[in-house]
């Protein structure tokens, strides 16, 4: 699929990497719509791209929400002109160990219910959301299209992360699942595990925090979001490619 004149939906599309594939797309001459919670930052976006080749507009959206993806589906298909690629690339954290014991008070502290099912709502729950309706509209208009599912290296599994790592392992599981249930109507689907990258969050530590994690990367650097976007842009354009997870985290091992 050719980036040029297509129509996309990119999730969490104004910060971090959602707002660098934003933006790629809109410069290849790609209309984008994207969709965050942060309507200051939905604005900034869609000033950014203004002058871009590609059109760039901004929803607000909560992909964990049945009713707000729907709506928001519809919205981008009448607002674009149809859709022809989705980028589940909405995330949340909220890290924790499952059980840690107090080193002074022996008193126990557990992942708690409600971090558990946050991260599974936002980040394994609204790709489901958005692929669904993605996808039905693709087969209702009678056209293909390509989803783009932003896993992460955590998928193998990462202490601390045991909400986020079963939902990016969930969602690397769903895309090769819907690579076989979507090719009949030529939609494809694909996966992209990041390692570390450099986004607001990794910027936001302490630079001996962040040096001690990067030491378990060969490359010993975090990636550049434009680094990461190569691979989106190969899933899209390659039409031969569905039901894979490529790895782009600088020969991390977790």
């Amino acid at each position: 699929m050719e980036i040029q004149g297509k129509k996309f939906l990119v999730t969490g599309g104004a910060s971090g990497m959602g707002r660098n594939f934003t933006l790629n797309f809109a410069k290849l001459g790609g209309d984008v719509a994207f969709c965050d919670l942060n309507d200051e930052a939905i604005k900034e976006v869609e000033a950014e791209g203004a002058d871009l080749p590609g059109r760039v507009v901004g929803f607000s959206a909560n992909v964990a929400d049945e009713e707000s993806v729907v709506a928001l589906m519809k919205n981008v298909r009448e607002t674009l002109g149809g859709l022809d690629g989705l980028v589940n690339n909405a995330g949340i954290f909220r890290d924790g160990l499952l059980v840690k014991k107090d080193r002074e008070t022996g008193a126990l502290k557990t992942l708690s219910l409600s971090k558990w099912q946050s991260v599974i709502d936002v980040d394994l729950t609204g790709p489901f959301l958005c692929s669904r309706e993605f996808a039905a509209g693709c087969i209702e208009n009678g056209h293909g299209g390509v989803i783009v599912n932003i896993s992460s290296a955590s998928r193998h599994g990462n202490p601390g992360q045991s909400n986020y790592s079963a939902a990016k392992a969930g969602l690397v599981a769903d895309t090769k699942l819907w690579a076989t249930e979507l090719a009949r109507y030529d939609i494809r689907t694909g996966a992209i595990a990041p390692g570390f990258v450099d986004t607001p969050i990794l910027q936001g530590m302490r630079p001996d925090v962040l040096e001690r994690m990067l030491k378990s990367v060969p490359l010993r650097r975090a990636a550049d979001p434009d680094e990461i976007f190569l691979a989106v842009k190969f899933i899209v354009e390659c039409g031969f490619f569905t039901g894979r997870c490529i790895d782009v985290d600088g020969g991390q091992v977790l």
